[in-house]
């Protein structure tokens, strides 16, 4: 069965069912909750941790290899081709890791193990859906909560609104392609993560939209015209894929990819980003952020690195 297939079946038949999708759609899994195998972990919004001692040694990516990344991006959004991408990178992590000891020690709302291939620490929600309605919690725009005023500070900040608005504005026309009577609930609120050493606050709204009574019977026909998530692409979605392909020069794979849950009656999902991934024995940790044309790299850069952690 294809994906869209597969995610229909089990809807129709109300199996609960555990799923996940690569960023392009080209990698995914669907198993029943029933056969789920032993490497698979996940927790959502439960298993809470106050604190631990798991550290990551990084090597990030230079400031100069950022820089001309991010002044690709800008030259892009300077000839009208995108007005906000997301780029993200890839870092080093030099220490040797054990998925398991991570995933029962560190805290996440979405927290995902799958097999030896990478782990997810995602505050995220992609959408939910139960009582017919579907709904989704863009996060666009992240501050340092120890900086003074950093609530208004952020939310505030020019830049940062404009790119929450398009942000917003993206979702709210994906929702439209699979839902009716699309509405944002709530625009801007503040959520405070807990950021390795440091405290972060995230902006994110809420936006909802009316199904039909047999949604379960349509899972895959809903998900996947979503994809991949608006928060993690930019707008416009299409064009602003392509640049990111150029630009960022290596696979995302499962990272900015989708996770989640169908218990029988709702759905759960979560995007796979705080994302750690290992390939030949080696370590990685991607992470990134918005960039429109008001973005100063060093700010960008320093987010970036900011995303590196364990919570």
């Amino acid at each position: 069965m294809t994906l869209k297939e597969k995610l229909n079946y089990y809807g129709a038949k109300k199996e609960p069912f555990f799923f996940t999708i690569s960023y392009d759609l080209s990698s995914w899994d669907v198993i029943s909750l029933s056969k789920l195998p032993d490497d698979i972990l996940y927790s959502i919004d439960d298993n809470i941790k106050e604190e631990h001692n798991l550290n990551l040694s990084k090597e990030f990516i230079t400031k100069d290899s950022y820089k001309n990344k991010f002044d690709k991006v800008i030259n892009e959004i300077k000839n009208g081709n995108t007005y906000l991408l997301n780029l993200t990178t890839k870092t080093i992590l030099k220490n040797k890791l054990d998925f398991k000891d991570i995933f029962i020690n560190s805290s996440a709302k979405y927290k995902l193990m799958y097999k030896d291939k990478f782990i997810s620490f995602s505050p995220e929600t992609f959408i939910k859906i139960s009582d017919n309605k579907i709904n989704t919690f863009p996060m666009k725009g992240t501050i340092d909560a120890n900086i003074k005023d950093a609530k208004n500070k952020i939310l505030n900040d020019k830049k940062e609104l404009a790119e929450h608005i398009m942000i917003v504005d993206l979702m709210r026309n994906d929702l439209n392609i699979v839902a009716s009577n699309i509405k944002v609930d709530d625009f801007r609120y503040i959520d405070k993560i807990k950021a390795g050493e440091k405290q972060l606050l995230q902006v994110s709204s809420h936006i909802s939209g009316d199904l039909k009574a047999d949604w379960n019977k349509n899972i895959g026909d809903i998900l996947i015209p979503l994809l991949p998530a608006g928060s993690i692409t930019g707008t416009p979605k299409k064009k602003t894929v392509e640049i990111i392909k150029n630009i960022e020069e290596y696979n995302r794979d499962y990272f900015t990819g989708i996770w989640g849950i169908y218990d029988g009656k709702t759905l759960n999902s979560a995007i796979l980003i705080r994302f750690i991934e290992t390939l030949n024995n080696n370590f990685f940790y991607k992470s990134g952020g918005g960039i429109t044309l008001d973005s100063d790299c060093d700010a960008e850069y320093n987010e970036m690195k900011d995303k590196v952690y364990i919570p």
